[in-house]
Formats: C-alpha cells, sequence, structure tokens
C-alpha cells in the first residue's frame, strides 16, 4: 500500500482549471518531487495534499485512509502532515526551542523538552534553542522549520520551495543534509520547487509538471536520459535540439554523423519506431559532445562559461547551428578559436519533426537550458 496516493486530482478557482486529472503515488520512506516551472500547478497541489485547498475530483489518501475528496475533506490540523514553507513562518517572538515545540501538546513539560533537544540535534543546532529566530542565519532557521514540522511525528512531510531564499551553494549543501535527516528518520515527504538541481539532490523520484499535469513521473535518471516528451527534454538539464533524418530504427543521421540508439528508436509518441527517412530533432546534451584535438571535425567557440573544474563551451557546427560542451578547464580556448570535437551519446533522445525532409544543413535556433 502507497503511503501517499492521489487519483485523479482536479483543482478549480472558478472556471479555471489549476490541476487536471494528477495521480501519483509516494512509498513508505521516499521523497518525491514536483518540479516545473511558475504557474504550473505544483503548489497548489501541494496545498490539496495539506488540506488547504479543496478539489473538485479526484481523491487524496495518506497510509490508505481518505483526506480529501470533493465531498469530503479532513481538516489539515488532523492530517498528520508536517509542512515547511519557503519563508520558514517561524515565530518571532518565540525561542528557538519554543518554536520546535510549539506542536508538542499532550507532553509533559519533561517529555516536550526531550523531544525538542532531540530534534535540535537531528537538525545540526545543538546548543542553539535559547536564540531567537532573527539571530540565526538562512540555513538554519530552515533548519528550525524542519525540526518544528518533525517534532509532532507526522505521518508525511510536505516542503515548499524550501530553499529558495539561500544562496546557491548553501541551497546545495542543505538540501542534501535535509535527505539525509528524512532518511534516517524514515519520513515520506514531497518536495515542491522549480530547480532541478535541488530536485536531483533530494529525491527519489520527480514529477515534472506543465500546466496542471504531470508529464513524466520518474527517477532523476530517467528524466534526464529517457524524457518522456519534447517539453520534460527540454526543461531537465541542458541541450540543444539537432535536426536528423532517421536512417533505421537503431540508427540517426545528423550533421555531426550517425548515432546509434541502444534501445529500438522511440522518436514519436504513440509510435514504437520512426519510419526510414524521418525527420527528427535529436538531443544532444554537453556531455554528448566531446572535445578531441584529433578529430576531423571542427566547430568554433562561440561563448564560454567557466565553471571552476569544468567550461560550458557553446560552438557553432558548420551550418551555423550551435551545440553545447561541457569540457575541462584546462582545455581553456579563445572566443573564434576552432577546436575537435567528436559524438559521445549513450542515450538517443529523439522527437518527431513536423516534416520528412532532413535539414540539418539549415541554421536553426538551437534551445538553450
Amino acid at each position: 500500500m502507497a503511503h501517499l496516493e492521489l487519483t485523479g486530482i482536479v483543482q478549480r478557482y472558478g472556471s479555471h482549471t489549476v490541476v487536471n486529472g494528477v495521480n501519483f503515488c509516494v512509498e513508505t520512506g521516499n521523497i518525491a518531487c514536483l518540479l516545473g516551472p511558475s504557474g504550473c500547478g505544483k503548489t497548489t497541489l501541494l496545498r490539496c495534499i495539506a488540506g488547504f485547498e479543496d478539489i473538485a475530483a479526484g481523491e487524496i489518501r495518506v497510509q490508505g485512509r481518505r483526506v480529501s475528496s470533493p465531498a469530503y475533506k479532513l481538516p489539515p490540523e488532523q492530517r498528520q502532515i508536517g509542512m515547511v514553507f519557503q519563508d520558514y513562518a517561524l515565530f518571532p517572538h518565540l525561542t528557538v526551542a519554543a518554536n520546535v515545540g510549539f506542536g508538542l501538546t499532550g507532553l509533559d513539560g519533561g517529555q516536550r523538552r526531550r523531544r525538542v533537544a532531540e530534534l535540535l540535534a537531528t537538525v545540526g543546532l545543538n546548543g542553539q534553542g535559547s536564540h531567537y529566530p532573527h539571530e540565526l542565519s538562512g540555513g538554519q532557521q530552515q533548519r528550525v522549520a524542519l525540526a518544528r514540522a518533525l517534532a509532532p511525528r507526522p505521518q508525511l512531510i510536505l516542503l515548499d520551495e524550501p530553499f529558495s531564499n539561500l544562496d546557491v551553494d548553501l541551497r546545495e549543501r542543505l538540501s542534501l543534509e535535509v535527505r539525509e535527516i528524512l532518511k534516517n528518520q524514515n519520513i515520506t515527504a514531497v518536495l515542491v520547487t522549480h530547480d532541478q538541481h535541488e530536485a536531483f539532490a533530494m529525491a527519489d523520484e520527480i514529477g515534472v509538471m506543465a500546466e496542471g499535469t504531470i508529464q513524466q513521473w520518474d527517477t532523476p535518471y530517467r528524466l534526464y536520459h529517457q524524457p518522456a516528451n519534447r517539453f520534460v527534454a527540454d526543461f531537465v538539464g541542458q541541450g540543444v535540439f539537432l535536426h536528423g533524418r532517421v536512417i533505421d530504427e537503431r540508427r540517426i543521421e545528423v550533421e555531426l554523423g550517425v548515432l546509434q540508439s541502444r534501445l529500438p528508436l522511440e522518436c514519436s509518441q504513440g509510435c514504437d519506431a520512426c519510419g526510414q527517412g524521418c525527420g527528427v530533432e535529436v538531443l544532444l546534451r554537453p556531455d554528448d559532445i566531446i572535445h578531441d584535438d584529433l578529430s576531423e571535425l571542427q566547430a568554433e567557440v562561440r561563448y564560454k562559461a567557466f565553471r571552476g573544474a569544468e567550461i560550458l563551451y557553446t560552438l557553432r557546427l558548420a551550418s551555423g547551428v550551435e551545440v553545447l560542451s561541457l569540457v575541462p578547464s584546462h582545455h581553456n580556448h579563445a572566443l573564434g578559436e576552432k577546436i575537435g570535437i567528436r559524438l559521445d551519446v549513450d542515450h538517443v533522445v529523439a522527437f518527431k519533426t513536423a516534416t520528412r525532409a532532413f535539414r540539418a544543413k539549415v541554421p536553426s535556433i538551437p534551445s538553450h537550458r
């Protein structure tokens, strides 16, 4: 039995449908993520799970118990669900210990103090209980918010953009630490974010959302290497789409050469394979294009972004099409310089184009992420 199960969820504001027929389930101890751009419905869906929003259709169950349907809604305070908000929502007039222990009703003073001390140790805030929220850093405040959500031993934790107010380095480090805390406690959680790096760092499974629907529910690895449609391919990771032509069900020809597919080619939704000569758009990730001084295939350096150990190059091919390549930073090339490249594609991702003509020599506008 799934720990959290959503079936056919629809949510509307008046005549505007925000969530449209969402289905997914999360097993006990797993961390799931709803990932998508602003306005896709992910936060509204989280609020439906928490009980803050009514649903127009479908059913939400937590550990087999119905908590929401169009005809029934269990009050939020009775759902045994913890919530971590984007702005932390700490009480500024209460100490850290008082904030953490706020929801611990029904415990005597000693039990409450022991539970608060245990949680502060769990989130790495030993000795901070007497401080006030304004005396803590943003990362420490987020830990307090997490400890407060964990305090009543909830069945489920919901995290709404929990790291968006933090700087990039702290965000990445804290997301890994929060994942470790949740895993050690065997807590089932659902995270909402628009940041794919945050989603990849924390989640066991991710649902990519667009326009109120889940486009693909999968592991981070499969979302990146085997996207279900063009939206997921474009939203997750960086990449450029290159025109190509299907040779047969295992080979595609593009301007840079012939790609061999390990799996039968599925470049058209609803079809097992495209026919010979079918026009496709092939997704090339920065790690698919390798710098190779010995290669006869040349590309011009148009832009470069230094990333420490690596440089992300934007390279212009002979046709004028631009692609991305991630190269070790000791290969430091000047703008306008031509460098050797070769393809090294493990997973061929292709989508059918409207025309069957092969137009790889025609310049196109790349889809940069």
